[in-house]
């Protein structure tokens, strides 16, 4: 550690090094497949927007859901209700993905994964950044970060509506209860997959019992948190899984909308 005397003055900019890293392990390995995940993700998402196959009897497509308008299909619709009547004609997509987008967009483990594979804010640890300032997220458009909190709320209302349609996939073509396809399994897993992950939030666990000083005065919210916790170890992990799942649940039902997929146990 330097010793800070009258002839030595404090330091105010970063250590000048004329080498990137000294690293010679391939770190540039973790941030280069984050961004070919998350654009993968993203071409996906911006081809379902604008797809019209979302209901393949009683399979919902998750990136579809709900299904607000009268236009579309009567089974797709949320309780069978249309609060945007005739006026929206836009594909559905375009009006909810924005709710879930937004709670990934703002998550934390979202923000390093794309700080460092599209901004390399830094690449790796141990690595260089091209960036000369560093200000965090004090400025526009970074500060609106701090809206996560808000997002997960409506994160929340989104997972629990794809568990639902999981529940209606156990209907067949019909309404008849009972089916069980490979839809459904896949539609179910998905379901639980984001459920870990909305409900494994940093913020989550801070609105469960993040400000609590006695945890014995509050059991069942230490319980809860206790929960919280535990999916919160695995964040990372299943911010992954559930953003693959979701799109290959997505996927499979348009696919099977299509004609494309039509095995007996669809």
């Amino acid at each position: 550690m330097t010793q800070t005397t009258a002839e030595s003055p404090v330091r105010k900019q970063r250590a000048q090094l004329k080498t990137r890293t000294l690293r010679t392990d391939r770190w540039w390995l973790a941030p280069g497949l984050t961004f070919a995940g998350l654009l993968v993700f993203l071409i996906y998402g911006f081809w379902a927007i604008f797809d019209t196959s979302h209901l393949a009897g009683s399979y919902i497509a998750p990136f579809s859901s709900p299904c607000l308008a009268t236009s579309c299909p009567e089974g797709a619709r949320l309780f069978g209700f249309a609060p945007f009547g005739d006026w929206y004609t836009l594909p559905p997509g375009i009006l909810i993905l924005g709710l879930p987008g937004g709670f990934r967009l703002t998550c934390y483990y979202y923000r390093k994964a794309y700080y460092r594979s599209y901004w390399l804010s830094p690449p790796a640890c141990g690595v260089a950044e091209p960036h000369k300032k560093y200000t965090g997220e004090t400025r526009f458009p970074l500060i609106l970060q701090n809206i996560h909190r808000y997002f997960f709320y409506f994160g929340a209302v989104i997972a629990l509506i794809l568990t639902y349609d999981a529940v209606l996939a156990f209907r067949d073509k019909d309404g008849n209860w009972g089916h069980v396809g490979l839809g459904t399994i896949i539609l179910v897993i998905n379901a639980i997959l984001i459920l870990c992950y909305t409900f494994g939030c940093h913020s989550c666990r801070h609105i469960t019992a993040g400000r609590l000083n006695h945890f014995s005065k509050h059991p069942l919210r230490y319980r809860a948190w206790t929960l919280v916790s535990k999916l919160n170890a695995k964040h990372q992990q299943f911010a992954w899984a559930s953003l693959f799942s979701v799109m290959l649940a997505d996927l499979y039902v348009r696919l099977v909308a299509k004609g494309i997929i039509n095995f007996p146990f669809a």
